[in-house]
């Protein structure tokens, strides 16, 4: 069974119900303009089929070591700066958006940004507008921060402050095209992961605890 993303039931059924609606009317109204009734009954349904294809949130295999990616994607950007360590994720159209804690840990702080709208592909989307998740973590403070894309920018949370996470849990999605970074304490991990890699949330391991 496929399974959706919170808060995007409305989305698919919108278009699946305004389809009916105007299937409805062209049997009604039969013959007149019939086609054009059954043309946007067949765009309301692809567009209702796009939906439930783009929102899908299916179930992943944790890994008992590592941590793990927060998103799935491609790897873009790999940047060691100031003892931090920060990996940029960029997810497709066609990328599982459900985003996910990649350790253990507390959310300490969420702040919410307002910004531009730089296809988020591109390294200066970070000034897009992006949401921070602090957690306090075994090993040490571990940031996730989820960057808007050029489309429909919005940034839907799953977890507040104080609140309590495990490794792989859902803490949000982000729509229509995003990046995610993570930033990691570069003295306490071994990265393994490389630009260019592709990634999925919550089960591609990312990088290692160093002893």
């Amino acid at each position: 069974m496929l399974s959706i993303a919170r808060d995007s039931e409305t989305l698919i059924m919108a278009p699946l119900l305004l389809g009916l609606t105007w299937l409805a009317l062209g049997l009604i109204a039969w013959p007149l303009h019939f086609w054009i009734h059954l043309t946007a009954f067949s765009i309301f349904m692809l567009t209702s089929l796009f939906f439930l294809i783009f929102f899908r949130d299916p179930e992943r295999k944790i890994p008992p070591e590592g941590i793990v990616s927060p998103a799935d994607g491609v790897v873009k950007f790999v940047e060691y700066r100031d003892n931090r360590v920060r990996i940029g994720i960029f997810m497709n159209i066609y990328d599982v958006h459900v985003n996910r804690a990649p350790i253990s840990g507390k959310i300490e702080d969420i702040r919410h940004v307002f910004g531009s709208y730089i296809p988020a592909f591109k390294k200066d989307s970070e000034r897009n507008e992006r949401t921070y998740i602090t957690m306090e973590t075994s090993i040490g403070r571990v940031e996730v921060v989820q960057i808007a894309g050029a489309l429909v920018r919005r940034i839907v949370r799953y977890v507040s402050e104080g609140d309590e996470v495990k490794k792989g849990q859902r803490i949000g999605m982000i729509r229509f095209g995003s990046r995610v970074d993570v930033i990691l304490p570069s003295d306490r991990v071994k990265i393994i992961a490389e630009e260019g890699d592709r990634v999925k949330a919550g089960e591609s391991v990312i990088a290692l605890l160093r002893d």
